[in-house]
């Protein structure tokens, strides 16, 4: 427990921070984590959740111990509490020789009030016993939705800090600005034993930023068009890869901005040079991944652009959030396009979580497409994520501009019927076929054009039946089921809406065609593109296993025939181009269960597997089975009898004609010869 504070946090407010009072919400957490309590804080991004920790600290004797995802936050955070002149370091690998023994040298002489660290450290065996001789009386987790495997980022090292907790016998306080109620279930879980932490839920508001979605359409130009309206004015850019971090902020600043790129493949003292001209220079745009994150507590950023669509609610919510965050006015803008939710699709399906966890991701996902595809006001739909309610916003381009809307219930009942009559296992392109009385050779063979639902959506046209889908997901009303390879079930949400118990209202499809320059080709069709993720998640975890690159398994190609023709057996599967035998020796089972099931996927004999994808394998299947029939004779009371399964292997290769060259290939010997010599001999005969 930790001593009692050494002074007054009213004091310490004003003197180091130069605050005569606490933010709402803040008081009370400072209160609770000084008197020794666990602490559980959701806050808004913004709404001060770093001094909630960083003023006990100071009260506290002895060092506190923040672990932070992010080393360009922990770096500004340690910069600005040293320029408040508060003994704060980090160690982090962008850390310098010079600057990681300045921090020990504090550390040792007691100087040391807040050590910012990341949780990859904890896996350290030396970190306890560090954290130990420096007297820690306090932890705080900063992003403690990190620590949950439903969260949007999830970091694995997380998991050792309730470890830590147990190790040091000293309290906890855990914040985060973005935890719906599963991921806050997790978090006490994993960080507090189970046992309720004092929890405050702060508001998730944030009124001073403005919403808009845009679908893409040169998506460059409207980036570079948002930017030129508020030249001047610091913002950032994020992209979903480090790729397009670079290109875009090249485009910036050949349009006349001040622009840089950051992302976590750059050289440390790079990222360091770009955090420390954000910091310093005014209309500084910098573009960057979401998945890296930027972690600047930069007050005056008025605005936040997404050139892609974000990964999920939380995500958006979280970097939209680094705008405005002085209260004064803040603009956003999100871009999303089919691209956009096929790559994140893709993102879930290609990942290694479980099967739950995928579903739990899609779901995410599928609330922020209801976002973006919002009917009315945006921040009543994002607040309601969170479980709160608010009036219309007036500070949100729907509410600028409501959409055009229309009654959606019969297509959508249409739509469910037909994901129904074809036992919820295809995805939208196919489902889009039969509503429009399309044949192709795949609807045929499945007798899908004599369904009562072909042919009947033949009102709508196929992009406006693409919307349909694409707000069903938004709704939540069907899911991708990773388990089908990506086919569209239906939620228990949309049961009343097919029974004719509720209706639905959607808007017209805003989405217009973009420039064929800007669209990539895709690998495979929509509808093979699930399974063509899950064969490549299994790819990466064979090759990972063996040590490969992933090309050494099978190439792209090889995936792409697979997923294209979905093999069903091990013969059909030995005919894809790129399955040699060692190959289907060794990954074969693996591939045909992830197409086909475990059924398809049941281990064959080695001398049946060598024959796989040949005539003779087809040969050997009849041979085996005439030997079975025969095994006790043709009256089922004679000594039972078979043949090697290298012998029938040999066999349905050579196809020997007569009794004697059958004697010849398959050495059989008189008994056997007498029991199966005449029924192999027709079998053959009937092959040839």
């Amino acid at each position: 427990m930790p001593d009692q504070p050494e002074r007054a946090p009213e004091a310490l407010l004003a003197s180091v921070f130069g605050f005569h009072a606490f933010r709402p919400g803040q008081e009370e957490i400072v209160r609770a984590v000084l008197a020794g309590r666990n602490t559980l804080a959701i806050m808004p991004t913004g709404g001060g959740k770093s001094l909630c920790f960083q003023l006990p600290a100071l009260c506290l004797d002895g060092l506190t111990v923040v672990i932070s995802p992010l080393i360009a936050l922990m770096r500004d955070q340690v910069r600005s509490l040293r320029e408040a002149g508060v003994a704060a370091g980090a160690l982090t690998s962008g850390n310098t020789e010079e600057e990681t023994e300045e921090v020990f040298a504090a550390i040792d002489e007691g100087r040391l009030k807040l050590l910012y660290i990341a949780p990859e450290r904890l896996a350290g065996i030396g970190t306890q016993n560090l954290l130990r001789r420096a007297k820690t009386r306090l932890i705080a987790v900063d992003e403690a939705h990190c620590v949950s495997q439903w969260g949007h980022d999830f970091r694995p090292d997380y998991l050792r800090i309730g470890d830590l907790r147990r190790a040091l016998n000293v309290p906890l306080a855990a914040f985060t600005a973005t935890a719906d109620e599963e991921t806050r279930a997790e978090i006490v879980t994993r960080l507090f034993d189970g046992q309720a932490p004092a929890t405050f839920l702060r508001g998730f508001d944030r009124p001073n930023i403005s919403l808009v979605f845009e679908p893409k359409d040169q998506p460059r130009k409207q980036i570079l068009d948002f930017a030129a309206a508020r030249r001047g004015q610091s913002g950032i850019v994020y992209c979903a890869s480090r790729a397009k971090t670079e290109q875009l902020a090249k485009a910036l600043q050949e349009a006349g901005h001040p622009a840089c790129h950051y992302h976590g493949g750059m050289e440390a003292e790079d990222r360091r040079a770009v955090e420390a001209r954000f910091q310093r220079e005014d209309g500084l745009i910098v573009v960057a991944t979401v998945a890296f994150g930027m972690g600047v507590d930069k007050p005056d950023i008025r605005w936040v652009a997404h050139a892609d669509l974000p990964k999920s609610i939380e995500g958006y919510y979280q970097e939209i959030g680094r705008a405005g965050r002085d209260g004064a006015p803040a603009e956003t803008l999100t871009l999303y396009g089919a691209d956009d939710i096929r790559f994140r699709r893709q993102q879930i399906d290609e990942g290694m979580a479980p099967p739950e966890r995928k579903a739990a991701d899609h779901g995410r996902l599928n609330a922020l497409l209801g976002l973006a595809e919002a009917t009315g006001c945006r921040r009543q739909r994002l607040l309601s994520y969170f479980g709160e309610s608010s009036e219309p916003c007036g500070n949100c381009d729907l509410c600028d501009t409501p959409p055009d809307l229309f009654d959606g219930t019969e297509p959508v009942r249409k739509a469910l019927s037909a994901a129904l009559r074809t036992e919820e296992s295809y995805g939208a392109g196919h489902l889009i076929e039969i509503l429009l009385g399309q044949t192709n050779d795949r609807i045929t063979a499945r007798g899908h054009d004599k369904l009562p639902t072909f042919g009947v959506g033949k009102d709508l046209s196929r992009t406006q039946w693409q919307a349909v889908f694409r707000q069903m997901q938004g709704y939540d009303l069907i899911r991708p089921d990773t388990a089908r390879h990506g086919a569209l079930v239906m939620t228990e949400r949309a049961r009343p809406i097919l029974r004719g118990e509720e209706s639905i209202t959607l808007r017209r499809d805003l989405v217009r065609k973009a420039r064929a320059k800007h669209v990539p080709k895709a690998l495979v069709s929509d509808e093979d593109a699930p399974l063509l993720s899950a064969l490549k998640a299994k790819r990466r975890a064979l090759a990972e296993a063996a040590g490969l690159p992933a090309y050494m398994v099978f190439p792209d190609r090889t995936l792409i025939e697979m997923a294209e023709t979905r093999p069903q057996t091990l013969d059909q599967f030995a005919r894809i181009s790129g399955v040699g035998a060692k190959k289907l020796e060794s990954y074969g089972a693996a591939f045909l269960e992830v197409i086909a099931g475990a059924e398809a996927a049941t281990p064959v004999h080695p001398a049946r597997r060598k024959l796989a994808g040949r005539e003779a394998g087809t040969l050997y299947d009849a041979l085996e089975a005439a030997q079975r029939d025969l095994a006790r004779g043709s009256d089922g009371y004679d000594r039972f009898l078979t043949c090697p399964a290298n012998v029938l292997r040999r066999i349905a290769e050579k196809k020997p004609r007569t009794r004697a060259e059958l004697e010849k290939v398959g050495a059989l010997g008189e008994a056997k010869l007498d029991r199966f010599a005449e029924a192999f001999l027709a079998i053959i005969a009937e092959e040839r």
